[in-house]
């Protein structure tokens, strides 16, 4: 006996393979070779099928970074709930925060970033989301070390954090840092145990 999968099932599970498609062929190929065309194939559905579900490259890109955004959210929340209490926490939270951005998501959003910087049409699409994630980025890091957020000095050193994740994550794009990044990501997270105390 056959079992019928109904179609808005299918449609959702056509749906997020062209959206981890997306993630797939921008982290890996970039920018230029992100097209529907390619995407369709990648997920291995066809053309129309693709353009059913999103018409435009726009629609498509757009969709892979809120879903991008999504799920690294998903993912720091679950990190939250597991990290260790103490003085290990603060490398735990540190090393994770690191991981969110040297992980295919955050190279296939950079790529996006990268092409918007030169076309305001895609900037216009894209700022809204990054301004959300970027603010969903510190609170979850607030949760992870487990700190107030409301000290200003404490809110400087979790941005600071972030901006020391994101750097490491751009230097990754290139090549594969992880030894000397383990390195940095101890000292750093030796300075925050210091400051934050």
């Amino acid at each position: 006996m056959t079992t019928r999968v109904p179609q808005q099932d299918r449609s959702r599970v056509t749906r997020q393979r062209l959206l981890d498609a997306t993630i797939d062929v921008l982290a890996v190929d970039g920018w230029a070779a992100c097209s529907v065309g390619v995407v369709a194939g990648r997920a291995g559905v066809s053309r129309g099928a693709a353009q059913h579900h999103f018409p435009t490259r726009e629609d498509l890109i757009t969709a892979s970074l809120e879903n991008i955004f999504e799920r690294l959210t998903n993912m720091a929340t679950d990190e939250t709930d597991r990290l260790p209490p103490g003085a290990n926490r603060i490398e735990v939270a540190v090393a994770r925060a690191v991981a969110f951005y040297t992980g295919s998501e955050f190279k296939a959003a950079l790529q996006v970033w990268s092409a918007a910087a030169s076309d305001e049409a895609l900037k216009k699409l894209i700022l809204p989301l990054e301004g959300r994630f970027g603010a969903a980025a510190h609170q979850m890091t607030v949760r992870m070390l487990g700190v107030d957020d409301s000290d200003p000095r404490v809110h400087r050193l979790v941005q600071a954090t972030l901006d020391f994740a994101r750097g490491l994550g751009l230097a990754d794009t290139l090549s594969d840092d992880s030894a000397r990044r383990e390195q940095v990501v101890a000292a750093w997270a030796e300075q925050l145990k210091i400051s934050l105390s």
